[in-house]
């Protein structure tokens, strides 16, 4: 069986593809802040998921190098459509940082789409649509999990009303998100300490966030 990519190997993916080379830095390489919108339809079936991920400030700076094709100074989105099409082809290979569930039901995710990217105030950020494969009924509760569990990547479901919010949710339905604690000064430490190759074991610790949708 294929096993799936870790963080580290999908960014490298995309490096290898725009021909850069991933720099040495401390572990997480690369931070997102992220926001998430969990679309319903009429009849009450969860459709789909919309990411809206931003980078950080030096990521989104290395991984746009060269894509300013007519030296204006500027990112526009024709500019960064070939990065957009090359994370969605690579994303599947680590489950879109994504875990969905209904009714304690792991989902499965149908083919992406309506992916762009935009460039603004040094920051790239990535959007698009998840659908489900098969939109289900979450007649009590609806969840999802956000992360790199191998920390290579950092999310932050940023800490405003709208981080995750529903569309067109039954009435009565209430967002709740659980972010995980901040890591203690020694662990990060330690993290960054590790080699640049290396992938430590973050199995003790939870470094994803979770949104139950939950409805009456």
């Amino acid at each position: 069986m294929k096993q799936p990519l870790t963080g580290s190997a999908l960014l490298a993916l995309v490096a290898l593809w725009l021909g850069f080379t991933i720099p040495a830095q401390a572990h997480p390489h690369v931070f997102v802040n992220a926001k998430a919108e969990i679309v319903y339809a009429p009849d009450g079936s969860v459709q789909a998921l919309r990411h809206i991920w931003s980078f950080d400030e030096a990521y989104s700076a290395y991984i746009t190098q060269g894509l300013d094709k007519n030296n204006d100074g500027k990112l526009t989105p024709d500019e960064l459509t070939d990065l957009a099409k090359v994370n969605m082809e690579s994303l599947p290979e680590v489950g879109y940082f994504t875990i969905a569930k209904a009714n304690g039901k792991q989902q499965e995710f149908g083919p992406p789409s309506d992916a762009s990217l935009a460039f603004e105030n040094k920051i790239l950020t990535l959007t698009f649509t998840l659908p489900l494969k098969n939109p289900p009924h979450a007649n009590r509760s609806f969840g999802i999990e956000i992360g790199d569990p191998t920390y290579f990547v950092a999310f932050d479901i940023v800490d405003v009303p709208d981080a995750v919010v529903t569309r067109d949710a039954p009435k009565g339905c209430v967002v709740r998100v659980a972010r995980p604690p901040k890591l203690d000064p020694a662990t990060q430490l330690k993290l960054a300490q590790e080699d640049i190759t290396a992938t430590p074991d973050m199995s003790s610790y939870q470094v994803t966030t979770r949104a139950l949708v939950a409805c009456p």
